[in-house]
């Protein structure tokens, strides 16, 4: 994993509505503790950077082959990466001129992302939005997150936090709670071992620090990613439901499964997960999340 000091950036999204109150800047961390099988953001979960393939936009120049110096560009027109020998430098991807070829994971000094989301304050002034860290799993840079927390504050903006709530509390006391005003965790699963089992780590510590969030004086909301298989059982909801209750918690937001971001996955080289494919039968309303 990389130095605290060097979290990666994957996006930042601007004119969101559905991560937080208002229109809202979103900022994607990279890296994540967990490993859940129905992950829509397979990019955000390795801390370092990746190389992704786009075959639509490749104009097959062929520029990578010379930029890159470990021999890890093929000709095959839907592979294009040796993931065994890249590097990860991202020169071949710096020089695409189509961008078949993308680095992502981009860093930012403090100072810089603060003064690209102050570009949207008119946004969050006019419809009392603000910016919300996502990822990923920004409590993995609890002394930059703190930082551009404190920063986003300063200028008085709101600012919202997406969890997987696996994070030692103490440093994200210390350093992140003083400056965030709404907090979004995620409960996804509530047996140990089938958290384990579909997440890579059991939710002790997740439970643990809900719990001891929910006495703060801060506004959350828990969210459940409905996942066909997986999350969506009576017996898990029913067992999720009674333990926010349990913490005082009136209010849950329910995450609408989309199978739609499973593409992303071969195009960082990485097998895709065998999951459910049904869609809600009305797209139209449904809720995109963040699970």
């Amino acid at each position: 994993m990389m130095p605290e000091k060097f979290p990666l950036i994957v996006d930042i999204g601007r004119g969101s509505t559905e991560d937080g109150p208002g229109v809202r800047t979103t900022v994607f961390f990279k890296g994540c503790p967990l490993s859940c099988k129905w992950c829509q953001n397979p990019e955000t979960l390795d801390p370092q950077v990746e190389i992704g393939f786009y075959p639509k936009d490749c104009i097959g120049c062929f520029d990578c082959a010379i930029a890159c110096s470990e021999d890890a560009i093929l000709p095959e027109a839907n592979v294009r990466i040796d993931r065994s020998k890249c590097a990860r430098c991202a020169q071949c991807a710096d020089i695409c001129p189509g961008k078949g070829l993308r680095r992502i994971g981009n860093y930012y000094e403090v100072e810089e992302l603060i003064e690209i989301l102050l570009r949207d304050r008119v946004f969050y002034e006019t419809s009392d939005g603000g910016v919300t860290l996502s990822g990923g799993e920004p409590t993995l840079w609890p002394g930059y997150c703190g930082e551009l927390l404190r920063g986003l504050k300063a200028n008085g903006i709101h600012t919202a936090v997406q969890t997987c709530g696996y994070f030692d509390y103490s440093a994200f006391e210390k350093e992140l709670l003083p400056w965030i005003d709404l907090v979004m965790y995620d409960i996804k699963i509530i047996g140990p071992e089938e958290h384990r089992q579909h997440t890579g780590r059991d939710n002790k510590k997740i439970l643990e620090n809900f719990i001891r969030l929910s006495k703060e004086n801060i506004e959350l909301i828990p969210r459940v990613p409905l996942i066909p298989g997986f999350t969506t059982s009576e017996e898990n909801l029913s067992g999720i439901s009674n333990f926010v209750r349990a913490g005082g918690i009136k209010e849950c937001s329910l995450l609408h499964y989309n199978p739609l971001g499973l593409s992303k996955w071969e195009h960082i080289g990485k097998a895709e997960p065998e999951l459910p494919r049904c869609l809600p039968q009305n797209e139209s309303e449904q809720s995109p999340g963040q699970p």
